[in-house]
């Protein structure tokens, strides 16, 4: 996956907020320590409302 990427999350992040199913972007790729994922979760108005950092098993491409 790349940044721009629109993915899914497979599961809940309660300690973050966003729901299973939200949709967001990738913004950033880490590569170390390990691979994981910057995702941006914006509101209808275009306003983020969470940014999170997830590893590649808690997401899909939409």
């Amino acid at each position: 996956m790349d940044p721009y990427d629109l993915v899914e999350l497979k599961e809940a992040l309660p300690e973050e907020n966003p729901p299973a199913g939200a949709v967001g972007t990738i913004v950033h790729v880490f590569h170390r320590p390990e691979l994981a994922y910057e995702i941006e979760f914006t509101d209808e108005d275009g306003r983020t409302v969470s940014s999170v950092a997830v590893t590649p098993d808690r997401i899909r491409r939409v």
